[in-house]
Order: structure tokens, then sequence, then C-alpha cells
């Protein structure tokens, strides 16, 4: 069995934000499968999934003062500012995290551990909405 979905998650502030439970939602589909893969894909090209800490909330903070130094937002660096200084910078840590993740699925349920959930990486000042697709695979 196959099932995919289109998610419109509600705008973010920048940051790194559990999406788990809103992802979980808008999939109830997933009671359905006994066994399969979630793969997880964002349709934008400034904002990133991980899997991380799900619990210390200062996790994703540290993660944002990481990301903030290690590519700075000083426009001299760039070329690409169209958008204000945020606009490459975003571009750079999207491409160093990834535009998705794949999760197995368990008795109708993503198989995390107990101290995982799902990243969205907001990476833009203003992002606005974000656009994930979520295709299930299995049985």
């Amino acid at each position: 069995m196959t099932v995919q979905k289109s998610i419109k998650l509600r705008s973010k502030s920048r940051g790194f934000h559990l999406i788990t439970n809103e992802i979980l939602e808008s999939i109830p589909s997933i009671k359905n499968f006994e066994s399969g893969l979630a793969h997880i894909f964002i349709q934008h090209t400034s904002a990133s999934l991980s899997i991380n800490e799900n619990a210390d909330p200062t996790v994703r903070l540290d993660f944002e003062a990481f990301f903030n130094r290690t590519v700075p937002e000083d426009i001299s660096l760039y070329k690409h500012t169209l958008e204000g200084p945020d606009d490459m910078t975003s571009h750079i840590k999207s491409s160093l995290l990834g535009s998705s993740v794949s999760i197995p699925i368990t008795n109708g349920r993503f198989n995390l551990g107990i101290w995982q959930g799902i990243y969205l990486c907001e990476h833009r000042n203003n992002g606005g909405s974000r656009t994930i697709v979520v295709t299930m695979i299995g049985e």
C-alpha cells in the first residue's frame, strides 16, 4: 500500500521546531500500516528537515546558535542576497541539513527512538508556511 499527502505547515519563526505531532495529525492513515517507511520531503530551499532531540528545548536553541556561527549572515560574503542577509545563508543551511528524512513505520506509528522528533529547521527570518510531502509505503 502507498499513501502520499501534501501538508501545509503553520508558519513558524526562525529556528528549529518539533513538528512530529503536526505531521501525525495530518496523516491518520498511518494507523493502517503494520510496517513500512515514511519519507518526508520539504518543498523549499531555505528550510530543512532533521531528526533529533525531542525533550530538551535547549538543544534546538543550540542548533540555531551553531548554524548562525557556522554560516554567518555577513552580506559581503555572498552574491545571492536579493532577499536580504538571510537569503543565501538559508540555502546553505538547508543543503547542510537536507530536504528529507525517512522513518520506519511499525504498528501504525513512527518508529522513532524515545528521545527523537522531527524538526522543521526554519532558516529564514520570515519564511512563511512550508509544505511537506509525506509518502508512506508498506503493508
